[in-house]
């Protein structure tokens, strides 16, 4: 692999990585507090996409579509932890498990009726379809690097938000012990809204820069996001917010290098590499990179 291949991936790569990363990141908020997988993350995820589309076609401009595509997602989230999980907080894992796969199946056949099974193409600005020189002979797309500057730029704010105000304290010790930390006068429903919060949040930028980079949306299209952010929370540590970013960048690079690297009629294994390598950290330290065998803590 020449210099100037290995600077191109490198790109791709960061960008992948960081898109999951953003995906990722809310999984392990919610699950670091509620020991809640919330499969139902990749449909907020394709509500966002949707919501874009859907403002883009009344002739906003698209930062206005941006922002409200974001506070969409926020709002979807908020309700549906009012909704569906806070009746069922307390209940077997199982029944939490079982209540998110119901809740992503839902928002698939509201999506389905609402718009159809028919793709759409995503209305990506025409600036960020363009390529930009990098130096060495090395070129990538605006998209790439508004990727990777915004999912940077949100990790950066979301570790002062978690180390630095209260809410994040008390995120922190909630993470640690829901039980405790209700008895030491924190608002557990405050914080658990404010996880729901963040994380949709993060899945309404993450659904703008996943729909730029594939160009088009469908009511399917959150399946393979989360489940490429729950392997990356499972490779950096289940609960771990570092160990979510740490995972999603592992698994960006494994997936474009492997790409770059296999020989063409084994490129369509991909995803089974990817996943024999996850069965293999598993073995040998199933907690993930970052996690541990204590309870796990955002």
């Amino acid at each position: 692999m020449s210099g100037v291949e290995f600077g191109q991936q490198f790109v791709n790569a960061m960008s992948l990585g960081s898109i999951y990363a953003l995906v990722a990141v809310g999984l392990a908020i919610v699950f670091g507090i509620l020991r809640l997988i919330n499969f139902a993350h990749g449909e907020v995820l394709m509500l966002g996409a949707f919501a874009t589309y859907f403002y883009a076609d009344r002739g906003l401009p698209f930062g206005v579509v941006a922002v409200l595509a974001v506070v969409t997602t926020v709002g979807i989230g908020v309700i549906m932890e009012r909704v569906a999980y806070r009746p069922v907080r307390g209940a077997p894992d199982v029944a939490l498990l079982l209540t998110s796969l119901g809740v992503s199946i839902a928002l698939q056949n509201v999506a389905l009726l609402v718009f159809d099974a028919q793709p759409k193409r995503f209305p990506t600005p025409s600036l960020l379809g363009r390529q930009q020189d990098l130096g060495g002979g090395v070129q990538t797309s605006v998209t790439n690097l508004v990727t990777i500057g915004t999912a940077l730029a949100l990790m950066a704010l979301l570790t002062l938000f978690v180390t630095r105000t209260q809410l994040g304290v008390s995120m922190r010790a909630a993470a640690e012990n829901l039980t405790a930390a209700q008895l030491m006068g924190i608002n557990v429903n405050t914080v658990i809204v404010a996880a729901f919060v963040i994380g949709s949040g993060l899945a309404g930028v993450a659904a703008l820069l996943w729909g730029a980079r594939v160009g088009r949306i469908e009511p399917f299209m959150g399946f393979i996001p989360v489940l490429k952010a729950f392997v990356a929370t499972v490779i950096g540590g289940f609960g771990s917010i570092p160990g979510a970013v740490i995972g999603a960048y592992v698994l960006g690079f494994g997936e474009i290098f492997l790409v770059a690297l296999l020989p063409g009629d084994l490129t369509s294994y991909r995803d089974a590499f990817i996943f024999t390598g996850l069965i293999a950290i598993l073995l040998f330290r199933p907690q993930g990179i970052l996690g541990s065998t204590e309870p796990e803590k955002i």
